[in-house]
């Protein structure tokens, strides 16, 4: 990487400086100019995006008989004037970070105006310098779309799931769930790999990383062989951010908001000959107070109403995180480097929900109230410690890799729960209290080899080994007034012993013929799984062995417009917490438990994609369509119980392998620049799943239409003050037991850069309306329930950032903005 760095501007540095002696020469013969037979060629050159004058662009004129090159450096206006004799010519025009534009062999009998040339940004030149990005893109390549998250300031101060519920074809739910085209499966990795920033429960820890950390997100939709094969819905890879620029740069930032929000950031590299050096830290404590009801209506064999249950919970989490990721690169010789990195997460989490219910009989005449407190202690201890080895054979992309990780998550909860009825009577029943421990250790290795064959074509091959323990005690203590000490209950304590090892093997081939390409590969898996339950003597140990083909073929009709078409088959396997069947303890009327009996889910999936290009529009659209069996889905049944005394309906939740599938759809994200002060993106995802499917004798068959949009508009105020607004609407849904109403959303964002573009303040206001809550209703046999939860309340957050030896790169108002560039293979 340190000599592509010097190569770069070694070769910018060489042109610029024999163009300036080029041009000397020619302003010193300039009184022989006028010599018989002279010609000129000139010339404006601009930016493609901008359309703004390119100054100092390099112009350099090839005589292709041998006489001495010519050229010309452009002036402020972005124009050239080079004389030369009539003949044949090479003629190149460069600029740092832009891709040249060239003409070869020209034959030049007199005097040529090439008009205006546009040149573009080279994505991989600006691998090569450190440029705060500011703009925010999708690249488009054959399996998979990278956006790039770069000046996004409603996610400021925010989070990972923030940062993904900004992405395209992806969102994040009010439980923080996150879905890919509507499909919960994704598979999240971070830079390439299962990681602990991930951690037990991806949805926490997605809460926990910094979006100051993010560089950029891959969407991939039709993963090719090179990936695992876990994940039906696709899988969203989260890369980190990595300094590479030579000496030392840095950017600190501090947050605010309400509810209580203060943190801050540092994010920093120092490359120096052999070594770069390279850090995100941060730390905030947050309080993100939230609400949810859910109303019963229970009924008879008659089908008639026998009682009414209502529950509203209030919850109040606060707590506080630190993150440090430290990285060192050393570059062992031109063509190879060693990378290890460190990555260690603390947090400590208070999180106290109060469930007040009320029941009421047929004629809705209140005959009990009360009040169930959980008060919850969580810490969470995440290490993760990696190893990356890289050589290249050569600069064309032969190249080999290995991999090594290991990461461990140690995650405590302590409850304390008490209940106390309020009515007909005041009675304080005995307190109960949970422990659980969870120690989850995963160790990756991988290796990938990529060989280039000719021009246009590429062999690859790599074998991943992954394996992974999950340790889960959860201990249930009720308190005995007798002898003032709390004692174990049997019914609800368990203890399980998870353990999955992994072993994966593949091999793709791709290459590129004129305009069209393709990429086809095989992967072969075998998944040992092993479940251990306290007191549970049965074998509950699965294996089995999967081959996963994928084909990826694209087609570009030509710079501006292309197609692609791929498919490709995957799996879900049922994660620990779907296996353990240890029950919840929030409330005791409702509960959730997993199944030990969990199969995965295969999925095929088939997705063509369609990519057109204006000067100021760009659309980027696909359809899709996949079929699963062994569909997982969450079921809700009755049971009668004792509850303080008196039998009791309890609903409860499980996962089963209730179905087979069926999923298509089709989306779009449009980008419009009307003006260079004025971006305007929208994003539309509408899709269809039928499920057809029966368990214990009941019919779970369901179609459900859904379809969600995004819109973003980005507008230049006076004062260079940037503005942001971006609403969300995710349309109603249904299965077979529950329907869910749609939920919008919007988010506004300022931004103002102060000192000379060294530091910029923001302010955003997380959805504005307070109107993120999902609302359902769901029906069975014997009951009726209404419901609405609501994570977090409305915030808002003041950002301020101060960067350290970086530059900084405008925004471009540009045509492509929100697609970027398009690489078919």
């Amino acid at each position: 990487m340190y000599a592509n760095y010097q190569e770069l501007y070694m070769k910018k540095l060489t042109l610029i400086i024999s163009c300036l002696l080029i041009a000397s020469q020619s302003f010193a013969q300039l009184p022989n100019a006028k010599t018989t037979g002279r010609v000129t060629i000139k010339g404006t050159v601009i930016d493609f995006d901008t359309k703004e004058p390119l100054e100092y662009a390099t112009v350099v004129v090839k005589p292709l008989n041998g006489d001495p090159i010519t050229g010309d450096i452009t002036n402020s206006k972005g124009h050239f004037n080079i004389e030369i004799t009539p003949g044949n010519y090479d003629i190149s025009i460069e600029f740092i970070s832009f891709k040249p534009y060239e003409l070869k062999n020209v034959a030049i009998v007199k005097s040529l105006n090439l008009g205006v040339i546009e040149l573009a940004i080279n994505a991989e030149a600006l691998d090569e310098v450190e440029i705060v990005a500011e703009k925010s893109t999708v690249e488009i390549r054959l399996d998979k779309k990278i956006y790039n998250v770069g000046k996004d300031m409603t996610v400021k101060g925010g989070t990972a799931s923030d940062v993904l519920d900004n992405v395209p074809s992806v969102t994040v739910d009010v439980d923080g769930t996150v879905s890919l085209r509507g499909s919960e499966n994704v598979r999240i990795l971070i830079n390439g790999k299962p990681s602990s920033m991930v951690g037990l429960s991806g949805t926490d820890a997605l809460r926990q990383l910094p979006a100051d950390a993010i560089e950029k997100v891959e969407v991939i939709t039709s993963p090719s062989a090179r990936y695992e094969a876990e994940g039906t819905g696709g899988i969203l890879n989260i890369v980190l951010r990595k300094g590479k620029a030579q000496g030392f740069n840095a950017s600190v930032t501090a947050t605010a908001g309400i509810p209580d929000n203060l943190g801050g950031s540092v994010n920093l590299n120092y490359r120096i000959k052999k070594f770069n050096f390279f850090t995100n830290t941060a730390y905030s404590y947050t309080n993100s107070p939230g609400n949810s009801y859910n109303n019963a209506t229970y009924f008879n064999e008659f089908d008639e109403i026998s009682s009414y249950r209502n529950e509203k919970t209030d919850y109040d989490r606060s707590g506080g995180r630190f993150n440090t990721r430290l990285g060192l690169e050393y570059f062992l010789t031109d063509k190879s480097s060693l990378t290890g990195t460190f990555y260690y997460r603390e947090s400590d989490r208070n999180n106290i929900s109060t469930n007040y219910t009320s029941e009421f009989d047929a004629s809705k005449l209140l005959t009990r109230k009360s009040i169930r407190i959980n008060d919850k202690d969580d810490v969470n201890k995440n290490i993760e410690y990696s190893l990356n080895y890289t050589h290249d054979f050569n600069d064309s992309g032969h190249n080999l890799s290995f991999d090594f990780q290991y990461n461990n998550d140690d995650e405590n909860e302590f409850t304390f729960i008490t209940d106390y009825d309020t009515y007909p009577s005041f009675l304080e029943r005995n307190p109960e209290r949970t422990t659980t421990v969870e120690s989850d250790s995963e160790f990756t290795l991988k290796g990938d080899y990529v060989l280039p064959i000719g021009e246009n074509a590429q062999f690859e091959a790599g074998f991943n080994l992954n394996l992974n323990e999950i340790d889960s005690d959860f201990l249930v203590q009720d308190y005995d007034p007798d002898s003032g000490d709390f004692i174990n209950n049997p019914d609800f304590t368990n203890s399980l012993v998870f353990e999955q090892n992994i072993y994966a093997f593949y091999t793709q081939y791709g290459s590129k013929i004129n305009k069209f390409s393709y990429l086809l590969g095989l992967r072969s898996e075998t998944t040992d799984r092993s479940i251990q339950l306290l007191g549970d003597n049965t074998d509950n140990q699965k294996t089995w062995t999967e081959l996963f083909p994928t084909v990826n073929v694209g087609i570009e009709f030509s710079e501006t417009e292309s197609l692609t078409v791929g498919y490709n088959r995957r799996l879900r396997r049922p994660r620990h917490f779907y296996l353990n069947p240890f029950e919840t303890r929030t409330s005791e009327t409702t509960i959730r438990k997993g199944n030990i009996n969990l199969d995965p889910t295969y999925t095929g999936s088939f997705d063509i994609g369609y990519l057109k290009r204006w000067s100021k529009f760009t659309l980027n659209s696909s359809v899709y369509y996949s079929h699963s069996t062994n569909n997982i889905e969450w079921i809700q049944t009755e049971e009668t119980r004792d509850v303080n005394g008196l039998p009791t309906i309890v609903i409860v939740r499980s996962p089963v392998n209730l179905s087979t599938q069926d999923r298509y759809g089709f989306e779009f994200t449009a980008n419009y620049n009307p003006f260079k002060w004025w971006k305007l993106s929208q994003s539309f995802n509408f899709f269809r799943a039928t499920t057809e499917g029966d368990y214990e004798g009941v019919n779970y068959d369901a179609d459900n239409i859904s379809w969600f949009t995004r819109f973003n508009s980005t507008v230049t105020l006076p004062g260079e003050i940037d503005w942001q607004t971006r609403a969300m609407y995710m349309g109603p849904s249904q299965n077979a037991q529950t329907k869910r109403l749609g939920i919008v959303s919007i988010n506004l964002a300022f931004s103002k850069d102060l000192l000379k573009e060294k530091a910029t303040i923001s302010f955003n206001v997380s959805d504005l309306l307070n109107s993120r809550k999902r609302i359902s209703e769901t029906t069975t046999e014997t009951t009726f329930s209404e419901g609405e939860f609501q994570y977090r309340q409305r915030q808002f957050l003041l950002n301020f950032t101060y960067r350290f030896n970086q530059k900084k790169k405008r925004e471009r108002s540009q045509g492509n903005d929100g697609d970027g560039g398009e690489e078919m293979f």
